[in-house]
């Protein structure tokens, strides 16, 4: 294993991120739509095994005020092998100064983040585009 991290999104392969994202699982997202929202994250933690994207993550920040974590995937293959835990570890490093680092994780996630720091919040609420499908999957309740 050869592992090496990039920080920028210039020359990232959206079709192979679309992959990993479904590989990971978290779902369908369309090469086009991972360009957009990694373009516009302030902060991004791309993890190559040789040519191959294996892990990602990244973070939406203002500066000061909040950077709000979203997207940390890594391949099946090499989950377990603490990519997760480096990429969150690196992008909290990146978000120091903000007075708060949110995170977005799915449901069944939240062990492994909270042994990362994070502690569940009691006042996040959310509108999500397809309602009905987050509440299906826990992401949200009444």
């Amino acid at each position: 294993m050869n592992l090496t991290w990039r920080f920028d999104h210039a020359g990232i392969d959206w079709k192979e991120m679309s992959r990993l994202y479904e590989a990971a699982p978290l779902g369908l997202r369309s090469p086009e739509e991972l360009k957009t929202v990694f373009s516009n994250s302030r902060f991004k933690s791309f993890v190559f095994d040789g040519p191959t994207l294996v892990g990602i993550g990244r973070a939406l920040a203002d500066g000061k005020d909040c950077s709000y974590l979203c997207d940390i995937a890594v391949l099946p293959d090499y989950q377990q092998m603490g990519l997760g835990k480096e990429i969150v570890n690196h992008l909290v490093r990146l978000s120091q100064g903000h007075r708060k680092i949110i995170l977005y994780a799915n449901p069944g996630k939240e062990g492994f983040y909270a042994k990362l720091g994070f502690k569940k919040m009691d006042t996040a609420m959310a509108i999500f585009e397809n309602q009905a499908d987050a509440m299906r999957k826990g992401v949200i309740s009444d």
